[in-house]
């Protein structure tokens, strides 16, 4: 593992060792994601889901050149600020993670770049938010996150409240087919839209337990496939904004964003600042309590892979 510049916590390698369920957490939503102080008060919101299960949660992210597994309160304090030694902390995927290391700075780990690292520790499950996927008018801007490849490449189960809502659903469901992932609704018949419990697009199967989840999954890699396995559980019923008030909104941060002339990388921030304040702040309590719903899930999940 030194090789590979991957710490792991030792309380995190007690519970592998022991093969005790853990759950890998990302640190993006932590830097990057989610205003401060409400970043920190999810994660160890996330983190106390995770340990009512009685799985370890394991938030990974680079520290100092080092990927970490299981950061610990000094280390996600800074994470939550974004910013160390008077440098923002990096997001990263797998296009810049080596670099990130090989220079010894400080990065938050999307779900691309956590899924990697995980898997390099030997963990299986890995709870977030929603995925990336194919973006909005992606057939001229081919903008499609490399969240796709990771779950096209990294044998675990990730679970999630769908792909992010400001997506091309459709295209992100078709994509993920045409990349063998399946995509398993937990308790639901239909692909969560993140805000919203429901998208109109058929899941590939339904799971009604944790155990029949990791089932799904343990059948899946046996048969020889090495992508993940996607677990979609759609956000609290009472956190929910309907699918049609939360289209409308993100259809006018959109246009903002056009008459603006925001494009690349900055469209998406600002689309989701958008939001929260179209919505009066409900897009980041949705946001709070499917994150942390997930990593419940993903806990029994992983728990049931033992």
């Amino acid at each position: 593992m030194s090789k590979l510049r991957i710490k792991i916590a030792k309380r995190v390698a007690r519970a592998i060792e022991n093969h005790k369920p853990v759950v890998a957490l990302e640190s993006t939503v932590l830097a990057h994601g989610l205003p401060h102080p409400l970043n920190i008060e999810t994660a160890r919101e996330c983190q106390s889901a995770i340990r009512s299960e009685r799985a370890m949660p394991a938030i990974i992210g680079i520290v100092e050149g080092r990927a970490k597994v299981g950061l610990n309160e000094s280390e996600l304090e800074i994470f939550a600020t974004g910013r160390t030694a008077g440098e923002s902390i990096e997001k990263v995927g797998l296009n810049n993670l080596a670099a990130v290391m090989a220079k010894n700075r400080w990065g938050a780990t999307t779900v691309a770049g956590t899924m990697k690292i995980a898997r390099l520790a030997g963990l299986r499950v890995f709870s977030t938010g929603g995925i990336g996927g194919v973006h909005r008018g992606a057939e001229t801007t081919f903008d499609i996150s490399s969240d796709l490849t990771a779950l096209a490449g990294v044998p675990m189960i990730c679970v999630c409240a769908g792909a992010k809502a400001i997506l091309d659903l459709p295209k992100t469901m078709e994509r993920l087919e045409t990349l063998g992932v399946p995509v398993v609704g937990y308790r639901t018949d239909e692909l969560p839209a993140f805000y919203s419990r429901r998208s109109g697009l058929r899941v590939d199967v339904t799971a009604d337990t944790a155990e029949e989840a990791a089932m799904i999954a343990m059948d899946h890699w046996r048969m020889g496939s090495k992508s993940a396995v996607l677990v979609c559980a759609p956000v609290p019923e009472e956190f929910e904004i309907p699918s049609a008030e939360i289209e409308q909104a993100i259809e006018e941060a959109i246009n903002e964003a056009r008459a603006e002339r925001i494009s690349g990388k900055a469209v998406t921030p600002f689309v989701l600042s958008r939001l929260e304040k179209i919505t009066r702040g409900r897009t980041l309590v949705a946001n709070r309590a499917l994150l942390t719903n997930n990593a419940g899930v993903a806990a029994q999940i992983a728990a049931s892979l033992l």
